[in-house]
């Protein structure tokens, strides 16, 4: 990832030649909040021979696999219904807070009045499976179904062993067609994350989403993904005798984020630090195509009106910390997290690249050389290219000093020049001749 610059308010003030407007570049890769294991990049390294051990050494550092005893596990599926219809493909139970038992042949639909076949029964209720699993709103899930009345509607709680909701999860949070060792690793980070976050004293323990893990019940399962919950039975990771919250997510773009830099504020953890992720490079969302960005979208995203430049700082993840923009009435700052939302990407690892050329000064002599100025930010590689006849020919690499950059060039006839950075050229300045 490009280094940010330090501010260059001094060089927008240079003597003989207003700056014409700068062209931003937005440039960057990865996808998900940045911390623990990169899914893309566990993937990546199977395909190199890693198992999962090793997978989870590297984006876990310090941590131990250790056994946990099994249990249960209760995961939110509804809330604030009017009516539940809950169903099985053989007869199953309900049993209601005063312990009354009912036996139902096949399918009922509960209201906030609590009246199952015409018994008033009271909350919470507990649905337990016969010879098939129960189905809410006709999905399958295993485990029982626990009912509670609350203000706003019917609650559905899925109360099942902590294995089975794996199976749940796994395959809704990794694609088909991957290694093995990729979905052992998986199960574990998930296992962990699940354990760690647990809530003994709250109606249930994990959200069906991303607030905590993406879980489908029975329609999510897949063979290969049950073998590799099985390959890893009990199986999680602990630092200091404790299990960890094994924070997991998409693609890294190359450098994971500590958990300090994704969301200030929390503790730095030895666990969850930056780490190269190189063989995230098999993740479709590894690198972002380079982006043209206006002025006038920046400000239009940020609330900003005429955006004169931009000054990026990253932190110690290699990810975007702050970045500054300069307007007509000063400089305002948003965090990388503020840019990600307002600018709608999907991570924190980009970079903001600006250049422009300055228009000369003065009209230049025949013959005479020229001094060509611009400004190049947190860019590699600028050409400087002259036009010749409908072609454009490279006359100069820009090596900016600070943030500004000159070269010379000799004028034996009228010069058409632009910048070209990552394939993006400006607009033509034109150097005339008398």
């Amino acid at each position: 990832m490009r280094v940010a610059l330090a501010a260059v308010a001094a060089a927008l003030a240079l003597p003989g030649a207003a700056l014409a407007a700068p062209t931003f570049l937005l440039d960057g890769g990865g996808w998900g909040h940045g911390v623990g294991m990169s899914q893309w990049g566990a993937e990546g390294y199977a395909e190199h021979g890693y198992d999962y051990r090793r997978i989870l050494a590297h984006y876990y550092p310090h941590t131990s696999l250790q056994a946990a005893a099994p249990r249960p596990v209760r995961v939110l599926l509804l809330q604030g219904q009017r009516v539940v219809h809950v169903s099985s493909a053989a007869p199953f139970l309900v049993v209601d807070a005063r312990g009354r038992k009912l036996h139902l042949p096949s399918a009922v639909a509960v209201t906030p009045r609590l009246v199952v076949r015409r018994l008033h029964l009271r909350a919470p209720l507990r649905f337990e499976p016969g010879a098939e699993p129960l189905a809410v709103d006709g999905d399958g899930y295993r485990g029982d179904l626990v009912l509670r009345r609350k203000p706003g509607g019917l609650e559905v709680v899925n109360e099942l062993p902590l294995d089975r909701y794996l199976r749940g999860v796994v395959p809704w949070e990794v694609p088909t067609g991957w290694d093995e060792a990729a979905y052992e690793a998986q199960a574990v980070a998930a296992r962990s994350y699940t354990l760690a976050t647990l809530h003994p004293h709250a109606d249930f323990d994990l959200y069906p989403d991303t607030r905590d893990q993406m879980y489908g019940g029975i329609r999510a399962e897949r063979p290969q993904t049950n073998l590799a919950i099985g390959a890893t039975a009990g199986q999680v990771l602990t630092w200091d005798g404790t299990v960890i919250r094994a924070y997991y997510f998409s693609s890294s773009g190359g450098w994971t984020s500590a958990i300090q830099d994704a969301w200030p504020g929390r503790a730095p953890e030895p666990y969850l630090v930056s780490v190269r992720d190189p063989y995230d490079s098999v993740s479709p969302h590894h690198r972002w195509p380079t982006q043209v960005v206006s002025a006038a979208w920046l400000g239009g995203r940020l609330g900003l009106h005429g955006v004169r430049d931009v000054v990026v700082d990253d932190d110690g993840s290699h990810h975007v910390a702050t970045a500054s923009f300069l307007t007509p009435a000063g400089w305002k700052s948003f965090s990388g997290a503020e840019l990600r939302q307002k600018l709608r990407l999907q991570s924190t690892y980009f970079s903001l690249g600006v250049f422009s050329l300055d228009p000369p000064s003065r009209r230049s002599l025949l013959s005479s050389r020229v001094i060509v100025r611009g400004e190049v930010r947190a860019l590699h590689g600028v050409q400087l290219q002259r036009q010749d006849g409908a072609s454009w020919r490279t006359v100069a690499y820009v090596h900016p000093r600070g943030d500004r950059f000159a070269v010379t060039l000799r004028t034996d006839r009228p010069l058409r020049l632009r910048l070209v950075a990552e394939g993006v050229p400006t607009a033509p300045v034109v150097y005339r001749v008398s």
